[in-house]
């Protein structure tokens, strides 16, 4: 058997399983969706969203990219943000990075000449590195390093979600989405919580966008 033969099959199982215990459960969730949550996340295999906060379908609405970033002219992003945020009219987004993530790690070091895109991508964390790099560079050791940055990338890409019109247009008319930084450890399964900006929180004058009046 191939290994996609084996997903195609857990899938069949899951499904069957799922109409055992609850007849009615694609049926009602075929109807519509209404996440409370809008969960931005790493690409990397081992922190799936939904299994690690226990979450059902329908719980969350999900977007995914190496090193969990929120980048200007990153259309396939803020089209998810804007969707959730306006249409969903979720109450919460959540930026969640991981120790231990491989996109922080290479983003330390030289770029690679055989990933010219991953390069470019990399090259925002690379930014965010720049602009602490005294504090990384006091700690000991690479590995408190990486960690390090890992928190300042989660920190610094919230705040990019708050820099957004997407947030403050919704923060100005419906007083929502609460903006979360969790961090994920792979090692021992536990989120911690690095920073919060609820609604109206400050920002900085360069990022501000006035509102229209009336």
């Amino acid at each position: 058997m191939q290994s996609y033969e084996k997903l195609l099959l857990e899938n069949k199982a899951w499904a069957q399983e799922k109409k055992s215990f609850e007849p009615g459960y694609f049926e009602k969730l075929a109807k519509d969706q209404k996440p409370e949550f809008l969960w931005i996340g790493c690409s990397d295999s081992r922190v799936p969203a939904d299994i690690i906060v226990n979450a059902q379908p329908g719980d969350l609405f999900v977007h995914r990219n190496i090193a969990n970033q929120i980048i200007a002219t990153d259309f396939n992003s803020l089209s998810v943000i804007q969707y959730a945020v306006q249409v969903l009219g979720v109450g919460h987004v959540i930026v969640c990075g991981h120790y231990s993530c491989g996109g922080v790690r290479a983003a330390l070091s030289p770029q690679r000449p055989d990933l010219a895109l991953v390069n470019k991508w990399l090259m925002h964390i690379k930014d965010v590195y720049r602009l602490h790099r005294d504090e990384i560079e006091a700690l000991p050791g690479e590995q408190a390093q990486v960690e390090r940055l890992v928190e300042l990338n989660v920190i610094e890409q919230v705040r990019n979600l708050s820099h957004t019109s997407i947030v403050q247009n919704a923060w100005a008319r419906n007083k929502r989405p609460t903006l979360h930084g969790w961090v994920y450890s792979i090692e021992d399964g536990v989120l911690q919580q690095l920073v919060t900006l609820e609604p109206g929180a400050p920002i900085d004058p360069l990022y501000r966008q006035e509102q229209a009046a009336g």
